[in-house]
């Protein structure tokens, strides 16, 4: 099956966008990260807002810390966006041909997200739970990727697969709400501009805006369930007491952690406002990441169908010329 251009133009901006903004926030996904995987046990809790993991971090003199697993977070979220806007936008295309229809509508639109979104979920959850395991150990003890992914079994590499999939409708919404405001707007300014010849696009701070909207609704939606796959993933800190002794290590044994365990536990020491615990750094994180991605990909695009081309054009070029030689 020949690989179609423009959905390989779609993923490679998506991927480079979100490479881009992952490495920009980092810090304050770090932070993020750590503040919702902490369980409130008998009233205490080691952080009371977010800027308390910051501060410990340079009270400890660690804060380069702050940056433990952005490699594999990078490659987590580039394959992830390459994943999920190539099939997102290869279903997009398949649909409009199967259907014979010009446009897609919202039921359509959220089907097709979240299928891409859980192909994107089976193929790089491996990368997310050790990414997750990295961030949340303690700062200056996280382990490589290939340390963090070896010390379990298989399923551990796993951990939150399920919930990950549930979370397909995050994206799904985010990206459905995008797309329909993209194309209302688009159509407006087509309108005022249809005898221009240079083609209609957004601007980068209406792409920021529109990006921040569409986040700030997926994630009220479903921070439940995010901060459950973050309690799910996160590092055991019994395993960064006893990392200087490899033989408490061994003698311990590896504690599975379930969905219904992890619900009744933040019902049991926080209450139900625990599950919206971090809430607002979830948004303030998320609905810039997605912006900047968004925004990102949105300028990126047509530099990268002209690259594309522009090698596909060079390749068919060098293909004739050893076959005329």
């Amino acid at each position: 099956m020949a690989v179609n251009l423009e959905s390989l133009s779609e993923a490679t901006s998506g991927a480079i966008g979100s490479l881009l903004s992952t490495t920009i926030l980092y810090p304050l996904d770090t932070c993020k990260t750590k503040y919702q995987a902490e369980a409130q046990a008998h009233g205490q809790q080691k952080y009371r807002n977010l800027s308390d993991v910051f501060w410990e971090a340079i009270s400890t003199r660690q804060v380069l810390s702050l940056y433990q697993g952005l490699g594999t977070k990078n490659l987590q979220s580039f394959i992830s966006q390459f994943v999920y806007f190539y099939g997102y936008s290869y279903f997009k295309r398949l649909y409009i041909e199967k259907s014979g229809s010009k446009s897609i509508g919202t039921r359509a639109n959220l089907v097709l997200a979240a299928a891409a979104g859980a192909c994107t979920a089976i193929v790089t959850q491996p990368l997310d739970t050790a990414s997750s395991r990295m961030q949340t150990s303690a700062f200056g003890k996280s382990k490589g990727l290939w340390k963090t992914l070896t010390e379990g079994t298989l399923s551990d590499a796993f951990d939150g697969l399920g919930v990950s999939l549930l979370l397909t409708s995050n994206p799904a919404i985010q990206y459905t709400v995008f797309d329909q405001l993209k194309q209302q707007l688009l159509k407006k300014k087509r309108k005022e501009a249809d005898k221009a010849s240079s083609p209609v696009v957004l601007s980068a701070f209406t792409a920021f805006l529109l990006g921040a909207i569409s986040k700030s609704v997926a994630t009220v939606l479903t921070y439940p369930a995010i901060r459950c796959k973050v309690m799910i993933q996160a590092a055991d800190p019994d395993d960064d007491d006893a990392a200087a002794d490899n033989k408490t290590k061994r003698a311990r044994p590896k504690s599975h952690k379930t969905i219904s365990g992890i619900i009744c536990a933040i019902w049991r020491k926080e209450g139900i406002l625990g599950f919206f615990k971090g809430l607002e750094a979830q948004i303030t994180k998320t609905v810039l990441s997605s912006a900047l991605l968004l925004m990102i990909k949105e300028k990126i695009t047509a530099t990268t169908w002209v690259l594309i081309l522009a090698i596909r054009r060079y390749l068919l070029l060098t293909r004739g010329r050893l076959k005329s030689v």
